[in-house]
């Protein structure tokens, strides 16, 4: 199923940015790896924006899903960690991925100097996707068992971006992640 989902969707561009769905998707990973990361972690960070290539009718049964303007899928990452818990993911891939946008409302909450370093098109997801945390927000957000690791993914997210970087292939990422299952 997620190898269909890169294959029919994967050579889509990334939202605002030079890289295709799946050239971030595959970056993404890389970093992971190269810093060590575990399974779970290197395929969270391979999967981390797969509800943006969901189509409705997986995503939530509805028949249509709301976007960010030109920006993707809103609640992609609610949508594909709910997909991927459905097809037997570890709780941890999972948490990863729905919360790689709050790390980046609490980095801009917490660190004001982190709000300059987004993208445009970062800047612009950030309206639809809740601005930056409130304080309780983030105090709650930081007793997530994941918190380090959530971080460090949206740390990758925001790397993943280079045009023609090379990486490991699909097959690589899709063995690990079936590994998982």
């Amino acid at each position: 199923m997620i190898a269909q989902l890169f294959a029919q969707s994967g050579q889509d561009a990334y939202y605002g940015e030079p890289v295709t769905q799946l050239e971030h998707a595959l970056q993404c990973a890389h970093l992971a790896e190269q810093h060590g990361a575990d399974h779970e972690t290197v395929a969270a960070a391979f999967l981390h924006d797969i509800g943006h290539l969901l189509p409705s009718e997986l995503a939530n049964g509805e028949s249509t899903l709301g976007y960010m303007d030109e920006y993707g899928t809103v609640d992609h990452e609610k949508l594909g960690a709910d997909f991927l818990r459905k097809q037997g993911f570890p709780e941890k891939v999972a948490q990863l991925i729905e919360n790689h946008v709050n790390a980046k409302r609490y980095l801009v909450f917490k660190h004001p100097d982190y709000f300059a370093r987004l993208s445009e098109a970062s800047v612009r997801t950030l309206e639809f996707q809740g601005g930056p945390m409130k304080a309780g927000e983030a105090l709650s957000f930081e007793t997530n068992p994941y918190f380090k690791g959530i971080l460090q993914l949206r740390a990758w997210d925001e790397q993943a971006k280079i045009p023609g970087l090379p990486t490991p292939d699909t097959a690589h990422y899709l063995s690990l992640c079936e590994s998982l299952l």
